[in-house]
């Protein structure tokens, strides 16, 4: 379990370079960083894209104040775009709750009429539908995104449908079957809301069953996306994902173990066989179910 210390920061916003097609993030912002979920996949550990995980939560205590000066600025100069929480850390930690930095970003987000997109494990989302709802109705999107007609989107992260599964994975997220009465609850209250089955986990959240569950469980419950990905490992230190994974397979999927060994003996990705069969697999059922891979 991570501990938590207080930081004070010189920038809370980052403006990425490009548009990603899948995630529409124009802005990142992130009110923590290291992570009390613990997730053994996350690509921030050993990657290049960020330090290894850190031992302690840190909460970034300036957060809305810094975010209210960036935004004003952005917003003087008309460059409104999609705000995404979080791009390298869980907006909604357990710490949130009682910190409420997430919360005071999102009023400041609604202040300046940003649009957001929150990606999440949390069902503590839904402590903030007051917020979302106003961001959703005020917000100024860009010019090419007005066929959205919402300023707010919700994507709920899963890697398994399964409690003990993800206890094994994402131990310290919030439960898959809570997350999953978050779905209907965002989903009823009116929300843009998806999925992101990032990352599938071969050969335990990707077989043919696994992926039928997720897709006949996501139809039904009229979801308005489902963005899935194999899994990326990375780093061959204790603390690094790779690491991590190839241990927990070890100890809990024992017949797996040689063939998670194989696959990532000298590459970061799965095979390309293994991505082309995927790929083909995904899209079969995009077709099957009729949900769309993509916010827009």
């Amino acid at each position: 379990m991570l501990m938590s210390k207080r930081v004070e920061v010189k920038t809370i916003l980052n403006k990425t370079k490009r548009r990603d097609p899948f995630f529409l993030d124009d802005y990142t912002t992130n009110p923590y960083s290291a992570c009390a979920y613990n997730c053994l996949f996350c690509y921030i550990r050993g990657s290049k894209y960020g330090e290894h995980m850190d031992s302690s939560l840190a909460i970034k205590t300036n957060a809305p104040a810094l975010l209210d000066k960036q935004l004003a600025l952005r917003a003087r100069k008309n460059q409104f775009g999609f705000i995404v929480l979080s791009s390298a850390t869980e907006p909604y930690q357990k710490a949130e709750q009682h910190e409420k930095i997430t919360r005071s970003m999102l009023e400041i987000i609604l202040k300046h009429r940003f649009p957001v997109h929150i990606i999440t494990r949390s069902d503590l989302v839904l402590r903030d539908r007051d917020l979302l709802k106003s961001i959703g109705e005020k917000a100024i999107l860009p010019p090419d995104l007005q066929k959205l007609n919402t300023g707010t989107l919700i994507t709920f992260s899963f890697s398994t449908l399964h409690d003990p599964v993800a206890k094994i994975f994402e131990p310290g997220a919030c439960p898959p079957s809570k997350r999953l009465d978050a779905v209907a609850e965002m989903k009823a209250a009116g929300f843009k809301t998806g999925i992101s089955l990032m990352p599938l986990l071969p050969y335990i959240s990707d077989t043919t069953a696994e992926l039928e569950l997720f897709f006949s469980t996501f139809k039904t419950m009229r979801v308005d996306y489902v963005m899935p990905s194999s899994i990326t490992l990375f780093g061959n230190e204790k603390g690094d994902s790779k690491t991590l994974v190839l241990n927990a397979v070890n100890k809990h999927y024992p017949h797996l173990s040689e063939k998670y060994e194989r696959f990532f003996a000298v590459n970061q990705n799965m095979p390309a066989s293994y991505q082309a069969a995927f790929a083909k697999k995904m899209a079969e059922l995009k077709t099957q179910y009729q949900l769309n891979d993509r916010i827009v």
